[in-house]
């Protein structure tokens, strides 16, 4: 970001968040920029744009961050439109690879419709820029893409992106209650439980988009052309590597493990990510007969060692100012406080991961997004806040520097916390299991 970002930031070092890593790791320092935010559930950038960052809120509204301050008025408004019971609300947005010159935003969010058997169903629509106000969408432009019955309130996935392909990707969740009563992640003839491909610069006959030709079950009826891969339980969170075009997704666990997929860029979809035959890296019960044959098993898993376990997938870091934080994947959990993870593969290709703790937010992170530089962001429910995960070296010199001068108030040390393996549980540095931690209202608690 430039010139009006780049000196929020340093003057938000004077009130950081000071997490220090484990001895022998990288030092992490969480900068929030802007609070204010009513139940933030995503941050994203425009194409090109160095100036300002959006933030989605649950209850339907879409706000910017110019640099400065949040604008009053918000980039969208739908309100009415979303429901946002338990873990529904609106969950992601999207802006065309194109834009502004294709001047469209595409969002995800669940229908309050009350009146209507639709009410809860998962919408994924597109709306236009308000012509001659690049601040604001047309709230009357809404053109609904998709929209799939949602069974059970939970496990709603909702989150948007386009590939490096320039297809619109979306993960959708099991369809709720617990332990995926319709098998839904294993069915090809539901959109639940799935990661999904679309082509919106297109049409098909009755669409308002197009199924791309080389999506793996484009002409394999009865399985659902706009399937991409399946076996997902509730996909809170992916992301593309803006450097290989690799993916990644955090799914959330049932009650024993959580972990995080992935998908090379050469793949050609068909992926079978494994719910609900796995949990993980372990077969669901009955474990007799468990069959894992052609699963495509996760790059990180570790066991559930409190009862807030609930993954949020993030980004690698690929922003332009670090070099000590790039190719480190990030990602965090529906607890509170929010801790921070960095995971590192060993040698590029290997699939061999292991991660950390290196940092920690007061309240729950609900996404990580990216500006368009690179640089990673996340957003805290809780607290309202937008927090920059800046170039560890300067932040940590900046903060150290003004605690030296006795401007920094209220610092906030992460802990030494638990070193983890793929295959790993939670422990600290003595071998403990780690102790709960308390439980807040979550956007996708899970149902045991």
């Amino acid at each position: 970001m430039r010139r009006t970002l780049l000196a929020a930031r340093a003057l938000a070092l004077a009130l950081a968040l000071a997490a220090a890593s484990p001895a022998g790791a990288i030092d992490v320092v969480l900068t929030p920029i802007a609070n204010g935010f009513a139940a933030p559930s995503a941050v994203r950038s425009a194409p090109g744009d160095l100036t300002r960052l959006f933030v989605t809120e649950l209850g339907g509204r879409i706000r910017i961050w110019d640099g400065a301050q949040i604008l009053a008025t918000p980039f969208l408004d739908i309100d009415a439109r979303v429901l946002t019971q338990g873990e529904q609300g609106l969950f992601g947005m999207a802006f065309h690879p194109d834009f502004p010159n294709t001047p469209y935003v595409y969002v995800s969010y669940t229908l309050d419709d009350p009146a209507n058997a639709n009410d809860g169903d998962s919408i994924v629509s597109r709306f236009a820029l308000l012509p001659g106000d690049p601040n604001q969408l047309d709230a009357t432009s809404e053109l609904v893409l998709l929209q799939y019955a949602q069974p059970f309130a939970n496990h709603n996935g909702g989150d948007l992106h386009f590939g490096p392909d320039g297809y619109l990707y979306i993960g959708s969740g099991d369809g709720g209650s617990g332990n995926d009563p319709n098998n839904n992640g294993q069915t090809l003839t539901t959109l639940l439980g799935k990661m999904l491909r679309i082509d919106v610069d297109a049409t098909d006959p009755g669409k308002s988009y197009a199924v791309p030709a080389t999506n793996p079950f484009a002409n394999a009826p009865p399985a659902l052309p706009e399937i991409w891969a399946y076996g997902l339980r509730n996909p809170w969170r992916f992301s593309f590597d803006r450097a290989t075009g690799d993916m990644y997704i955090g799914d959330v666990g049932q009650g024993a493990r959580e972990e995080v997929s992935f998908e090379p860029a050469a793949s050609a979809g068909g992926l079978d990510f494994g719910w609900k035959v796995m949990e993980g890296d372990i077969c669901r019960p009955p474990t007799t007969g468990c069959n894992t044959t052609g699963l495509e098993l996760p790059i990180l898993v570790y066991a559930h060692a409190n009862p807030c376990e609930s993954i949020t997938g993030g980004f690698r870091h690929r922003g332009t100012q670090s070099t000590a934080l790039n190719g480190l994947y990030f990602f965090s959990e529906g607890c509170s406080p929010g801790r921070v993870w960095a995971a590192s593969e060993s040698s590029p290709g290997s699939g061999s991961w292991t991660f950390e703790e290196v940092a920690a937010v007061g309240g729950i992170v609900t996404s990580f997004g990216e500006d368009a530089d690179g640089e990673l962001y996340l957003v805290d429910l809780s607290h309202g806040e937008l927090v920059h995960v800046p170039e560890p070296g300067a932040a940590a010199a900046a903060v150290s520097a003004l605690a030296a001068l006795g401007a920094l108030r209220g610092a906030h040390r992460g802990r030494s916390g638990p070193r983890r393996t793929g295959a790993g549980g939670a422990v600290d540095s003595a071998g403990r299991i780690l102790e709960p931690t308390r439980r807040l209202p979550a956007p996708r608690d899970d149902v045991a």
